[in-house]
């Protein structure tokens, strides 16, 4: 599902997009269709009487909320059969729109007449503490009780609960997910190894931490994916950034851009067309599967633009054939979506992933400053983020060792 492993990214807005580029795990480029389908009658609603505060005894960490979990009973064979139970883990989004897409559980609960329960992840969808967004979201007091430690618990305990209202002492759980979501099902199956007996991590950068790998490897792959369909696409998109540049540099230049790219409002910065191009090249890598092999389409359209245009002609021809036939293409009024919002939050304080560009990639020259990071965190915020804690509580270095001698029945699978 996820061919490009480690990071689906896409530029979401900053200070300054080309200042801190965050990415984001979930996916951007579903079928439209899919997240707009009906749910079947199958799935049936549930919400669970969560703790706020898992890990404190203050009188304030016992407030509760309503945390959302949805179950398909289709394909389960029982507790009296000792049935599994495959627990899909929620990442950065809602979960409706997770439950049309994931169709490697319901295939798999077919086989193995496995129950399918989909867990909300807290702050997001209808999971929201503190009785609504506004309040949850409000400043760093509230966001406090938003991150994976909190997220796993409640995970487990669902789960618990679940178990233990259909009298399902005995069946196995499987916990599963993808990208953020693989990254919480690896690290839940190592908390909370006596709750799920394995895990299926998709895409999982459990290992974008800490320094353990390289700052580039994201955009190294992308690009090589470019390289490998056209050495002349890869070259061409390499060379675009200058052009751009230079073009935006003319006093009429953003006007000539706006409209050779067909942009939906008139461009204030070359900012805004190169981060649409940075997000479109690796969304487009990330998800370059059968049968529409995106990369392919962009390459195709750039090396085959007619004899005599430009490199910013032929980097427009792969954006209309990559977007399809469209009124405009790009800066579109948009409102932040919660997504948006709380991702933006996860980043600042624990998910500090830092990626940056090498000067063999087809991307400009990027260095991820973590000090200039920490103090657009604390100007948002008031907090700093903790760039060790995800391996200092999980792990991370040495993972082969970890995964040989204790953590182990996890699939890291792409």
């Amino acid at each position: 599902m996820m061919l490009l492993p480690c990071l689906l990214l896409i530029l979401s807005a900053c200070v300054s997009a080309t200042q801190y580029r965050i990415p984001r795990l979930s996916p951007t480029d579903r079928d439209s269709e899919a997240l707009s389908s009906p749910l079947s009658d199958d799935f049936k609603t549930f919400y669970y009487n969560q703790t706020l505060d898992h890990f404190n005894y203050r009188p304030e960490s016992y407030t509760t909320f309503a945390h959302r979990y949805i179950i398909n009973f289709k394909y389960w064979g029982g507790a009296n059969s000792s049935a599994p139970i495959l627990a899909y883990l929620g990442a950065e989004g809602p979960l409706d729109k997770d439950l049309n897409v994931v169709g490697f559980s319901t295939d798999n609960a077919a086989q193995f007449g496995a129950l399918l329960v989909y867990i909300e992840h807290r702050y997001y969808g209808k999971s929201i503490p503190f009785g609504s967004r506004e309040v949850a979201l409000k400043n760093a007091s509230t966001l406090g009780y938003f991150n994976s430690a909190q997220a796993i618990a409640d995970y487990a305990d669902v789960l618990i609960h679940v178990k233990k209202e259909l009298n399902a002492k005995d069946s196995p759980v499987i916990v599963l997910g993808g990208s953020y979501g693989g990254m919480l099902a690896a690290w839940f199956r190592l908390k909370y190894p006596h709750v799920a007996l394995g895990a299926l991590a998709s895409s999982a950068p459990i290992l974008y931490f800490d320094n353990i790998t390289p700052h580039d490897a994201y955009y190294s792959i992308a690009t090589k994916d470019f390289r490998d369909v056209s050495e002349s696409c890869y070259e061409t998109i390499r060379d675009s950034w200058s052009k751009i540049e230079t073009i935006a540099s003319k006093p009429d230049g953003l006007s000539i851009l706006s409209k050779e790219f067909k942009s939906c409002s008139p461009l204030k910065n070359s900012a805004q067309l190169e981060d649409f191009l940075w997000s479109m090249y690796t969304v487009a890598a990330q998800y370059d599967h059968p049968p529409r092999y995106p990369v392919t389409i962009i390459c195709d359209a750039i090396d085959g633009a007619s004899s005599g245009s430009g490199i910013v002609e032929r980097i427009a021809a792969g954006v209309f054939a990559y977007k399809g036939n469209l009124s405009c293409y790009m800066n579109q009024a948009r409102d932040e979506t919660e997504t948006d919002v709380g991702w933006r939050w996860q980043r600042c304080s624990e998910m500090v992933m830092p990626l940056s560009t090498g000067n063999d990639t087809m991307f400009p020259a990027y260095s991820f400053e973590l000090g200039s990071f920490i103090d657009y965190c604390n100007e948002l915020y008031g907090v700093s983020p903790r760039p060790h804690w995800v391996t200092t509580y999980y792990g991370g270095h040495d993972i082969k060792l970890i995964l040989k001698r204790f953590g182990s029945n996890i699939i890291f699978s792409n």
